[in-house]
């Protein structure tokens, strides 16, 4: 079984060296992802829209990947204020409410851009057809 990886259009993949999936089997993970369109911080100061975003963009990476929202079995948030928490957790929950995967939200110093407010990352396990 190989490892596939999927790029993206980030400015940072090629600089850093990673890819925004990697998919072994039945298993994807998810690099840290912000709410970044066409090399730009989208919705600055805002860091449940930043979620959202963030998430959204998480969805589409799976999706291209063969994965879905619901694969999804761990999220990790990584968010400049910590105070800001119900901002990020409520967007989270408007998207993973029903799916429930483990989850956590640490402060971090800062991200690699200071208008990124929040970084999430997520780990799917695709059911096996019987």
């Amino acid at each position: 079984m190989s490892v596939v990886r999927f790029g993206s259009d980030s400015p940072w993949e090629a600089v850093v060296g990673y890819s925004r999936v990697v998919v072994h089997g039945d298993t994807a993970w998810v690099s840290g992802t912000t709410a970044t369109v066409d090399g730009a911080v989208v919705h600055p100061g805002d860091a449940g829209a930043q979620t959202r975003q963030a998430l959204a963009l998480v969805g589409e990476a799976l999706e291209r990947a063969g994965f879905a929202l619901a694969d999804v079995v761990r999220t990790r948030l990584f968010v400049t204020d910590i105070s800001r928490w119900e901002e990020v957790g409520r967007a989270h929950g408007e998207v993973f409410g029903d799916i429930r995967p483990a989850t956590s939200m640490v402060q971090v110093a800062a991200l690699i851009d200071p208008a990124m407010l929040v970084e999430v990352e997520a780990d799917a396990v695709r059911e096996v057809p019987a």
